[in-house]
């Protein structure tokens, strides 16, 4: 799942595409026609699901410790998921697409003359996503700052701003505001800088717009050559105040242009005209193999469409294992923009699963109708049913849930901005579960509903990896925990997949009153309140 912000994490924009299809083998040896809930939710086991996740975690063992896209960790698995795909039958494409990749390892800030200060990360600084390797020790030149209210700044966003302003070979401190920090740094690094600042903007009070003054973590959209940091307002205006001063930047990247994909699986029956569709990112982030994030809703529904192979639906299901998710839900998104109106008109609804494992977890349904009345709003029309069927499937459990918010941080997003119904499962990532939650759920209030989100700790051996001992033996008392994961709740959340998936496979009518759709006759875009998703983890301006 994508993060509202983050270190050390993946981040990227999709690029130029190659569009090709894998052969198909022969269908797998006969299995049951697991063609009812009741029989698929019994064939779809936990065990399975483990099996599959296991195999991620090998994988990601035999390749440094990652699953990211754009690694060889990544290629591996869209392998593995595929082989297993087509060796039961399914109509397997692979879309390949190029994204931006980024990586940080390290860096460091540093005030060189004419008073030595080293600066902190997360602190004083952040480094910001794409910039450039290297280190840049030089004076610093202010490039057409606005310092007095209401410091309406444009600074480096055309390249006439560097008209006059020597920076070759210094570093550039610019402002934010009117472009994309991408824009301010590509000009600077254009002008010939060899590094860059681009300070908080400063403007409105610090009261009211704490936003535009204080430290922020941002993106610059795509790889830049020079290091980049972002500092506060204040820490601006002082560097712009201070004669003759002369900082240093180092930053150990990666950033570049690579290439990814995302696979496809769709059934050879059922009308096409009316496609069911349920996704998961397979993708992890870089430091860790994603074991619950996102392992969990990549074996899950792995599981699902193995065992439904011989399910005969009356709609196509078309399964999807979504590249470069913490990228910025790039994979998904790229999908979705490749398709033809009728090929949006003509899928039914999309399913989403994403972490359906946390250890300290809640079972949340994604809120379609808005009726906890927080965050984005409903979902496009036919959402609203969706939930209904997952809370049917828990009610018959006799198990809680809690609505979930389509925040726009998972591949969801996409789908909901074209008017297509959408639903799914969550159990939460780095927010921190309530005691209402821990009453409902059992569990430890106050902590992280995955205390190893986007960690290398989100494996099957997260204290080996860096967990806290003490917090995992108190999980460990509360729930049965194998790995990162709960091994009720993904028990759980697998035969809710399942459920859902096979439910609509056959009968869409509560969604858009399939049958008697006529074919190729869609249900039109989003009637319901527009969502303003944001698919990235950093500001980007």
């Amino acid at each position: 799942m994508v993060p509202f912000s983050g270190r050390r994490v993946l981040a990227g924009i999709a690029a130029s595409t190659l569009l090709g299809t894998v052969a198909l083998a022969s269908p797998a040896s006969a299995s049951p026609n697991n063609n009812t809930v009741k029989k698929l939710t019994k064939a779809v086991t936990v065990e399975g699901v483990f099996k599959h996740l296991d195999k991620f975690q090998a994988i990601a063992n035999a390749n440094n410790g990652t699953r990211a896209s754009g690694t060889p960790g990544y290629d591996a698995s869209a392998d593995y998921v595929a082989g297993l795909l087509e060796k039961a039958g399914y109509q397997v494409s692979r879309q390949q697409f190029d994204f931006a990749y980024f990586e940080e390892f390290g860096s460091s800030f540093a005030q060189v003359a004419p008073n030595p200060t080293t600066y902190a990360d997360g602190v004083d600084y952040e480094l910001m996503s794409y910039s450039g390797a290297g280190v840049a020790e030089a004076e610093v030149v202010p490039v057409d700052l606005a310092l007095t209210p209401p410091r309406d700044s444009s600074s480096g966003c055309e390249a006439s701003d560097f008209a006059g302003v020597d920076v070759a070979g210094k570093i550039a401190l610019m402002q934010r505001g009117t472009c994309a920090f991408g824009d301010k740094a590509a000009n600077a690094e254009a002008a010939g800088a060899a590094g860059a600042i681009i300070m908080n903007q400063g403007n409105g009070t610090p009261e009211a717009n704490a936003d535009r003054y204080d430290l922020y973590a941002g993106t610059l959209g795509a790889p830049v050559g020079i290091p980049t940091v972002a500092v506060s307002y204040d820490t601006g205006a002082q560097f712009a105040a201070a004669a003759g001063l002369v900082l240093r930047i180092e930053a150990d990247t990666t950033s570049e242009i690579r290439s990814t994909e995302n696979v496809i699986a769709q059934t050879r029956q059922g009308r096409t005209d009316n496609v069911v569709m349920a996704g998961a990112h397979l993708d992890s982030v870089p430091d860790g193999s994603g074991y619950n994030d996102n392992g969990t809703g990549s074996a899950g529904l792995l599981e699902v469409a193995l065992q439904m192979a011989k399910v005969k639906p009356n709609n196509a299901v078309r399964f999807a294992w979504w590249g470069a998710e913490e990228a910025g839900l790039i994979g998904s998104q790229y999908y979705v923009d490749s398709l033809t109106e009728k090929q949006v008109e003509d899928i039914a609804l999309y399913l989403n699963f994403d972490m359906i494992g946390s250890p300290n977890y809640v079972f949340g349904v994604y809120d379609g109708d808005d009726s906890a009345q927080e965050g984005s709003g409903p979902g496009p029309e036919g959402s609203a049913q969706i939930e209904k069927v997952f809370e049917e499937f828990f009610a018959s459990r006799k198990l809680p849930t809690v609505p979930a918010d389509f925040s726009g941080r998972s591949d969801y997003g996409g789908f909901i901005d074209v008017g297509i119904p959408a639903g799914g499962l969550f159990t939460g990532a780095e927010g921190l579960k309530t005691a209402e939650e821990a009453a409902l759920f059992g569990g430890l209030a106050g902590e992280a509903y995955d205390p190893c989100y986007h960690q290398a700790c989100d494996s099957l051996t997260p204290v080996a990896d860096g967990a806290d001992a003490a917090l995992y033996r108190a999980l460990g008392k509360e729930y049965k925990l194998k790995g990162n994961v709960n091994v009720f709740a993904l028990d759980v959340n697998a035969d809710a997949v399942a459920t859902a998936v096979l439910t609509f496979a056959y009968d869409t009518s509560a969604v858009n009153g399939v049958p008697g759709k006529t074919p190729g006759k869609g249900k039109g875009k989003d009637k319901g309140k527009p969502h303003g998703h944001k698919h990235g983890h950093k500001h980007a301006r």
